[in-house]
């Protein structure tokens, strides 16, 4: 059976029609001529039957006439020779026509069989053609959905355009698409066509009822309707003559997300497989991009709202601080008003989190948001901006009005009693910084530093306290001084003009360079070179110590490159890290490429860190001087003793070199117990295998000290200033 709404191509049926009559007479032509040859056989016996009815009587006459009888013989002789001639003539005749019958039939068959497969062969190359014709409206159809952000923000029409396409290959009356949402039912109707107020709610009725049916929903589920219509010429008689095709749509747990999508037709259009398989296929092709739009738009919903909001809290974030802010001061300024800002911070926030637990301290966090959000007037606006931090604008307040409010709050949220999970409760308290538009600043920047000193003040004065800004001009312009000054190091970083200068490190007994110690260097576009201790705490502050160590490793490795190409001699090099660098950020993996690439063994090598940023993270630590040594690096512990628990860390880690802090080694010719700690700590650091360097030797009579002490190596002015080369 061909499909309903598709013929066959008008030169296939005339060939078929073409081929069938030409078969036909072909068969004619063979009956007609069976019938003749049958006519002519019965004919032939017809005439040799009478040809022997009257040899049999003209022998019967003989008798009768007076002839010899040799001569009567004779003519009977002759006369019985036809008989049989003739007799045998018909059996010939007979089995002749008889192959010949048996070769008709034969005949016959192939021709029927030739005709139905021929037949058959045009129905199948039909249908194949109608299938490619369908194949290629379903491909138009499927070619023009193509997924945008537009589309997906605006699926609803999207999907009025796909119907339209959709409508051409199968005119379909209604479209229809039906989600399980939090609220109920969602119903998408789509009328294909003109249709009655009447047909319209009838419709609306019966999909609703199966709709309900098939998501497993009660009854009195809300109902929420959508309808659209798109031109069409669709009609149905009948609701009675509808016939539904649906296709699920895949629940999506994480979205809560349930559907139903389908098209309704007449049922007096009888589908053939073929045709429900391409409409089944168009449908299931539109489920995923109607799941997937829905899912997304919905997806993308939930992003624009976070982008603009805690997720915790469900208060308003930074982002949307920062843009309410500029709103702020361009309102306040045209509109001549005041505003202000409190910045709050949890005292000792952390305690909760080590005491009772994260979970613990996200609750909190929550009930001190619904604090804040209540405390606040409506038109005021309430962030969450960090960990423990809120910021709050509020408008057209000036700085009494908001001291007021801010020492409300603080006493609101030291009274409130917060759970633990065990039951008991605890208190917190805020520290509050508090600044004025245009009172004490009148841009974006200048306020932000500002209300930052007034919290940093509050917390330096004991916490649980409000403070505005007092000579704010003077503290935000040491503020900014330090961000520009952070901003030119990152642009010096990027230019190369920090650069490694070397301070050598000789051997206590020979006197000769042992190694050097790459020191950074700040070399200003005068020429002039500013010591690290000048920025490193800048560097630290603002997160450029993992920029500053590579540039440090490269530029070392480098020139000391350049002097083993000069010299022939590699000198071991020992290179400062920042502390971040034991957490695991790829230091080594650096270092060890680039030693590859340089032709530099890693044995001249010897990375150090501080003591005091060594032992922060002892867990870290360990798998940090692990991968080090995998790697043929060294390690030496800089400024030890520094710490007041110095000794402990020697016991759990080892390591290659311990450099002492300068601290001990520059009062050794008066102090004795300097002499003392500095003498037995070299006994100890030789004993554990471990090698010690003296820091800040200032004159040859402490390096004198020094040798006599049996301390290993020795760098300070005195020994050698820092150069741009290796030596």
């Amino acid at each position: 059976m061909l499909p309903i709404f598709t013929v066959v191509p008008q030169n296939l049926e005339g060939m078929r029609q073409q081929v069938l009559e030409r078969f036909a007479s072909l068969i004619e032509n063979q009956t007609r001529t069976q019938l003749f040859a049958e006519n002519v056989g019965a004919l032939v016996h017809d005439v040799n039957a009478e040809i022997n009815a009257g040899h049999a009587q003209s022998i019967q006459l003989l008798d009768k006439i007076d002839i010899s009888q040799a001569d009567r013989d004779a003519i009977q002789s002759r006369l019985r020779n036809d008989m049989a001639l003739a007799g045998r003539l018909d059996k010939t005749l007979e089995l002749l026509l008889g192959e010949r019958r048996r070769q008709w039939d034969v005949n016959d068959e192939h021709l029927r069989r030739v005709m139905l497969d021929f037949n058959r062969t045009v129905e199948n190359l039909a249908g194949t053609l109608v299938e490619k014709d369908l194949l290629e409206r379903q491909s138009h159809v499927l070619e023009n959905i193509i997924i945008s952000h537009e589309k997906v923000s605006q699926w609803r029409l999207f999907v009025q355009e796909i119907l339209s396409s959709f409508h051409s290959i199968f005119p379909f009356n209604f479209f229809f698409i039906a989600f399980a949402e939090e609220h109920g039912l969602s119903l998408y109707l789509y009328f294909l066509g003109d249709y009655s107020h009447e047909v319209k709610e009838s419709v609306r009725g019966r999909l609703v009822r199966e709709m309900l049916a098939k998501l497993g929903l009660p009854e009195d589920t809300l109902i929420d309707t959508e309808e659209f219509e798109i031109p069409a010429h669709a009609k149905v008689s009948s609701l009675n003559d509808i016939d539904l095709i649906t296709v699920r749509v895949p629940e999506l747990d994480t979205l809560n997300l349930a559907g139903v999508l389908g098209v309704a037709y007449g049922s007096l259009q009888k589908l053939t497989a073929q045709e429900a398989s391409v409409i089944r296929s168009i449908l299931a092709v539109m489920v995923m991009v109607v799941g997937s739009s829905k899912a997304l738009s919905k997806t993308l919903a939930e992003l624009e709202y976070y982008s603009t909001h805690d997720p915790l809290t469900g208060l308003h974030n930074r982002r949307h601080f920062n843009e309410m802010l500029e709103y702020e001061i361009d309102r306040s300024e045209r509109h001549r008003h005041e505003f202000s800002i409190l910045m709050l911070d949890l005292d000792d926030f952390k305690d909760i989190n080590d005491t009772y637990g994260h979970p613990c301290g996200d609750a909190t966090l929550r009930a001190v948001s619904e604090i804040v959000r209540g405390t606040m007037r409506k038109g005021d606006l309430t962030t969450r901006i960090g960990g423990d931090e809120f910021a709050i604008i509020l408008t057209e307040t000036s700085q009494d009005g908001a001291r007021e409010v801010a020492e409300k709050l603080r006493m609101v949220l030291r009274d409130h009693k917060f759970e633990a999970p065990n039951g008991k409760t605890f208190h917190i308290t805020t520290s509050i910084g508090l600044i004025a538009y245009p009172k004490d600043a009148q841009n974006i920047s200048d306020l932000m530093a500002g209300v930052d000193i007034g919290l940093y003040r509050a917390k330096s004065i004991g916490k649980d306290s409000v403070c505005s800004v007092e000579q704010v001009e003077d503290k935000i312009q040491t503020g900014r001084h330090v961000r520009d000054h952070a901003e030119k190091l990152r642009e010096a970083l990027r230019n190369g003009h920090i650069q490694p200068y070397f301070q050598p490190i000789l051997d206590c007994k020979s006197g000769e360079i042992f190694a050097y110690e790459a020191l950074a260097r700040l070399v200003e576009p005068n020429g002039e070179t500013i010591s690290a201790g000048a920025f490193i705490e800048t560097i630290e502050k603002y997160g450029m110590g993992r920029e500053l160590d590579r540039v440090m490793i490269q530029k070392s490795l480098e020139t000391l490159k350049a002097h083993i190409v000069g010299n022939g001699v590699p000198r071991k090099l020992f290179i400062n890290l920042s502390s971040q660098e034991i957490q695991g950020r790829g230091v080594l993996g650096f270092a060890d490429k680039l030693c590859q690439e340089l032709g530099i063994p890693p044995q001249s090598i010897v990375f150090e860190l501080l003591e005091r940023d060594a032992i922060g993270d002892m867990t870290h630590m360990r798998k940090f001087l692990t991968e080090l040594r995998r790697s043929g690096f060294s390690f030496a512990l800089d400024d030890f003793g520094s710490g007041y628990n110095s000794f402990h860390y020697l016991r759990e880690l080892h390591f290659e070199f311990v450099k002492l802090d300068g601290d001990f080694v520059r009062n050794i010719l008066v102090s004795r117990i300097d002499h003392a700690l500095v003498k037995n700590l070299s006994c100890m650091c030789r004993d554990l295998g471990m090698m010690m360097v003296a820091e800040f030797v200032e004159s040859q009579e402490v390096m004198k000290v020094l040798q006599e002490m049996g301390v290993n190596y020795a760098q300070g002015f005195h020994l050698g200033v820092p150069t741009p080369r290796i030596l």
